[in-house]
């Protein structure tokens, strides 16, 4: 009993190490443009709301799975945000930020948080094999690892722009990810397995390409801006 506590304890390290890494890039993205104020508030909050939404989602997230076209759209929901993190924000180096913007932030942060934590919650749920304890253990380890991990990203993109870049491809490999393993389209992917590594990797190309020329344009479009 003993080993397999500490097996189910280490395989759920290893896998919030892993995947909770997705989370912590989309809090850094969304909170960078903050004031210091705001920013610390965004990735506190950020990172309460991904455990939240693990939690609630533990009890459903097999079920939802199991739904054709769960996964593809939520694939392409999260390729959406991806690009939408390249888009030039507005620099807040005095005074405090709007509250529009703390509040767009968060709501970024919590789509793609509800996006993401189903492969989570369900690989975390495995490693604990029905121990309860193992698996409260899981969703309350994530918390430290998503808040370190933002704050140290948010620091480095302010000092190496090209980062953000690394994290947009993450995310864009994330949802080409969840996209070809949809139950609906999954057996039609596998019969072409040149789509199983072109969808997630074009993902990532495009997603970079239009951040490219939405930072080259300086000012984010007027539906994003809003």
């Amino acid at each position: 009993m003993d080993a397999e506590l500490f097996s189910g304890i280490l395989s759920i390290i290893v896998i919030n190490l892993v995947l909770s890494g997705d989370n912590a890039v989309v809090i850094a993205m969304a909170a960078q443009g903050l004031s210091e104020t705001y920013r610390k508030k965004a990735i506190f909050w950020g990172a309460t709301l991904a455990v939240i939404l693990r939690i609630g989602l533990t009890f459903v997230a097999a079920m939802l799975m199991q739904i054709p076209m769960v996964q593809f759209i939520g694939g392409l929901l999260l390729a959406i945000i991806a690009v939408k993190l390249l888009y030039p924000k507005e620099e807040h180096t005095t005074g405090q930020a709007k509250g529009g913007d703390f509040k767009k932030a968060l709501l970024t942060i919590l789509w793609a948080d509800l996006i993401m934590s189903l492969d989570n919650v369900l690989a975390v749920a495995g490693a604990a094999q029905g121990n309860m304890l193992l698996l409260v253990f899981g969703i309350a380890f994530s918390i430290p690892i998503v808040l370190a991990g933002s704050t140290l990203l948010t620091k480095l993109m302010d000092k190496y722009s090209w980062i953000a870049y690394v994290g947009a491809g993450v995310l864009a490999y994330t949802a080409g990810e969840m996209i070809i393993k949809d139950k609906l389209v999954a057996d039609y992917i596998h019969s072409l397995p040149v789509l199983e590594y072109g969808i997630p990797v074009g993902l990532i190309i495009l997603t970079i390409l239009l951040g490219k020329r939405a930072r080259a344009q300086k000012t984010p479009p007027k539906s994003i801006a809003q």
